[in-house]
């Protein structure tokens, strides 16, 4: 039989919630059992009638304590197995949320599961009302005329509660996701701080993977490439030294590609040391910026402040973060401000912050929102949970302050 895989799907959600309900019933009409009990019990030791119900009453509620984490357990493995919802277990203990459910919740969705149930029973027997009566004795037919007629009406009620059956499970199943998971779960504030906290993990985790790719490139460009071109311009100056007979045209040749070899090792280097520099890692962001500074085509005033009682360096990733944002902004100086002649750098630190100020005596006018260049600072300071703060009113001068976590 070909079904289609509309009806399949709504065939599959219907016996899912069933089944869901059906699993709900006893666990949640176990603690109401218990409750009727306490209650009777209660209502014998006022009556004073019987002298055994004061401890009889205590092993009850002993009990009913005890099953409390058990059907908690059960209750999270229901909604796990069946929805695929994960209610995860609090980190505070909640005992008046988890009684509250067990307690007063829990016997009115068990009812409710029950009647669900009951409907979908008596609605498959109503639909199938004809295959009942005709297993009956022929004489009892004989004997009761007009049947067909009641039995018809039997069957249209059976049909129209099971048509009723999809979409009150489905209500009661969405009314308990909601019930479930906000009783048994951690509150919203600690769910909030749990996933936050696994955010923040987890972008940490990205930063430090994508600075050990950084540092992987920046190692294989300046093993690798800047070797191979580094050789093929010694070889070429060789050449051009040592094979004068040459044609003129093909010694002009030659010198072009070795100043074109030269030309690309620069620029590889300045790619290189934008990337990660090995100075970075070996003496320091000091150390760093100093070769920074000394290569930039503009006077670089560079102040670095870091004391040197502090118990440790900032971590790598945030040390990265400093030296691109003194490196792209004194790139962006060299090519973008206008009438600028000098740039200034400080870079301090004060307890757990690490600040960077970039400066310069240009025109100002930098705008954020026209280029992507320190759209690409601030998202970089902000992948470490940095602060990117511009200042470049008309006129000058342009300020670039950054605040970094040391502890990122």
């Amino acid at each position: 039989m070909n079904v289609p895989p509309k009806t399949r799907r709504a065939l599959t959600r219907v016996a899912r919630d069933t089944s869901f309900l059906a699993l709900g019933v006893p666990l949640h009409l176990l603690m109401a059992c218990v409750l009727f009990a306490v209650f009777g019990l209660g209502w014998e030791i006022v009556e004073g009638r019987d002298d055994q119900a004061p401890v009889i009453l205590g092993v009850v509620v002993a009990l009913g304590a005890g099953c409390l984490p058990l059907l908690t357990a059960a209750q999270r493995r229901r909604f796990r197995r069946l929805l695929g919802v994960d209610i995860p277990r609090p980190e505070r203990r909640r005992p008046r949320r988890r009684i509250g459910y067990h307690c007063a919740v829990g016997p009115l969705l068990g009812g409710l599961e029950a009647l669900v149930l009951s409907l979908l029973v008596t609605g498959l027997a109503g639909a199938t009302v004809y295959a009942w009566i005709w297993a009956v004795p022929w004489r009892w037919r004989v004997e009761h005329p007009g049947y067909t007629t009641q039995a018809l009406y039997v069957s249209v009620a059976g049909l129209a509660a099971l048509a009723a059956v999809p979409a009150l499970a489905a209500a009661l199943v969405r009314a308990e996701t909601h019930l479930g998971p906000a009783l048994l779960g951690p509150d919203p504030s600690e769910d909030l701080a749990r996933r936050v906290a696994d955010l923040t993990e987890s972008r940490a985790g990205a930063v430090d993977a994508a600075d050990a790719e950084r540092r992987r490139i920046e190692r294989d460009l300046h093993d690798g490439a800047q070797q191979r071109l580094v050789s093929l311009a010694l070889n070429l100056g060789i050449a051009r030294a040592t094979l004068t007979d040459l044609p003129p045209e093909v010694l002009v040749v030659i010198d072009a590609a070795h100043r074109e070899a030269k030309e690309a090792i620069e620029e590889l280097n300045d790619l290189v040391r934008g990337l990660h520099p090995s100075v970075l890692d070996e003496l320091g962001l000091d150390a760093a910026l100093s070769g920074l500074a000394a290569r930039s085509p503009l006077p670089v005033r560079l102040r670095v402040d870091l004391p040197p009682h502090l118990p440790q360096r900032a971590t790598p990733a945030v040390e990265a973060v400093a030296y691109f944002v003194a490196s792209e902004a004194l790139t962006n100086i060299a090519k973008h401000a206008r009438e600028a002649t000098r740039a200034d750098v400080t870079v301090s630190r004060l307890g757990a912050i690490l600040r960077v100020v970039i400066a310069d005596d240009g025109v100002g006018g930098a705008d954020p929102s026209r280029g992507s260049g320190l759209k690409g600072l601030a998202q970089r300071v902000g992948s470490v949970d940095g602060t990117f703060r511009m200042s470049s009113p008309t006129g000058g001068p342009t300020v670039i302050d950054v605040e970094l976590p040391c502890t990122t």
